[in-house]
């Protein structure tokens, strides 16, 4: 009897396997509560001051917790809707804004950005330094909109003088910031090397503007978070929003420190979005925005990517190129991709994506698994967030909670 039941069930796997269904996620609620004292662990080793933690699957949120503290000098408990400046997790969403105007035919991701940005014209590529001299040369190619979306540009990951204090202070417009960004010439040929680069992603968000006809964050607004009603979701917070934004912190001689970091505000005043990484959100919002993804880029009536869209966002496009900041992964449109489970993935599957922030904040999708976990914290200095011990055991209380079928 067991003998059969085994293969019956190994049967129905290779037909879900062989039709590309993946299982549909059920979690146990038991091991799901053991979050709350795993992450309590880091708050009382005073790592960081408190954290947000939301798990789920194409069925929604299964489970969201808070822990510590929002504000220790407040002694400010720690609220499951507090906002979080996610920084660099705005990439994908950036990526997204691309993908609206792919779909609606408006530019190929193969498109030279010139077409679009004519200050990208005329481009120079770095050939060689030599002492202070720097030998110039024209690229085989000019830069395309593929190239940012990757991370494969050339394009330098710094802001030149005199324009970086501006820029940090976001005084200059998402244009001029962009044409400052065309000015550079490129650190290697378009397409030959991975290089993290803040400017591509600000470039895309450039892109859409000009395509769209609308201001960046008016698009994505539009087209992506009223959609879904991530209402929290935003790059410049309301007053009432800012009431629960959480403390950035930094450790000093074993201790939590509050700071403030000018270049995300927030500043009432700012003119730059900062498409690579301007966004403030909740660990409720960006479930939704994870939900839609396992769900193919639709959500009953909420439709805002096509699959084919989504599947070209989220598989490896960058080849066989080192890529990102942990072993095994690759990179899609805007979004890291585990190429090879490894360290931190282990637990993960090949081709789950997802995208950390400067702040720790992390998240991660696996279609495989019908799974999503999301990781809020405002820490700066923590060493590699990418390859935290946070976010390995969040990831892997998350997997162990699974139901296996």
């Amino acid at each position: 009897m067991r003998r059969g039941w085994i293969n019956s069930c190994l049967v129905w796997g290779l037909l879900l396997l062989l039709s590309g269904t993946s299982w549909a996620a059920e979690f146990d609620s038991a091991k799901l509560a053991t979050i709350r004292e795993k992450m309590q662990r880091y708050v009382d080793e005073h790592l960081i001051a408190g954290a947000v933690t939301v798990i789920g699957s194409k069925d929604g949120i299964a489970s969201i917790e808070a822990v510590g503290q929002q504000n220790i000098e407040a002694s400010q408990a720690m609220p499951k809707d507090a906002l979080f400046r996610i920084a660099s997790m705005t990439k994908p969403i950036t990526a997204m804004g691309i993908m609206l105007l792919v779909e609606e035919k408006k530019l190929s991701v193969d498109d030279p950005v010139e077409k679009y940005l004519p200050e990208f014209a005329g481009q120079k590529l770095v050939v060689s330094r030599e002492g202070g001299n720097v030998k110039l040369d024209a690229p085989a190619r000019p830069i395309t909109i593929r190239d940012l979306l990757t991370h494969t540009s050339g394009l330098p990951g710094g802001f030149p003088a005199p324009h970086g204090d501006l820029y940090f202070k976001r005084q200059l417009t998402l244009k001029q910031a962009v044409e400052v960004s065309a000015k550079q010439p490129l650190d290697f040929a378009p397409g030959s090397k991975w290089a993290y680069c803040n400017a591509g992603i600000d470039t895309l968000g450039r892109i859409i503007e000009v395509v769209s006809g609308q201001s960046y964050e008016s698009f994505l607004a539009q087209r992506i978070f009223e959609p879904l009603g991530m209402k929290d979701t935003t790059f410049y917070p309301t007053d009432e929003q800012l009431q629960r934004l959480a403390g950035l912190y930094e450790q000093k001689e074993g201790k939590l420190k509050y700071i403030a970091y000018s270049l995300l505000g927030p500043t009432r005043d700012a003119k730059h979005p900062i498409p690579a990484g301007g966004l403030y959100s909740t660990g409720a919002d960006i479930a939704k925005l994870y939900q839609l993804m396992l769900l193919k880029g639709s959500n009953g009536p909420v439709k805002i990517l096509t699959a084919d869209s989504v599947a070209e966002m989220t598989k490896v496009q960058t080849g066989k190129l080192e890529c990102g900041f942990t072993p095994g992964m690759g990179f899609g449109y805007g979004w890291a991709v585990v190429r090879q489970p490894s360290g931190v993935h282990t637990m993960l599957s090949a081709g789950t994506y997802g995208h950390g922030g400067a702040f720790g904040t992390q998240g991660w999708v696996d279609p495989q698994q019908d799974l999503f976990v999301i990781l809020m914290i405002q820490r700066v200095g923590l060493q590699n967030a990418d390859g935290s011990d946070l976010r390995r055991d969040l990831q892997m209380v998350a997997v162990n909670a699974l139901k296996k079928p």
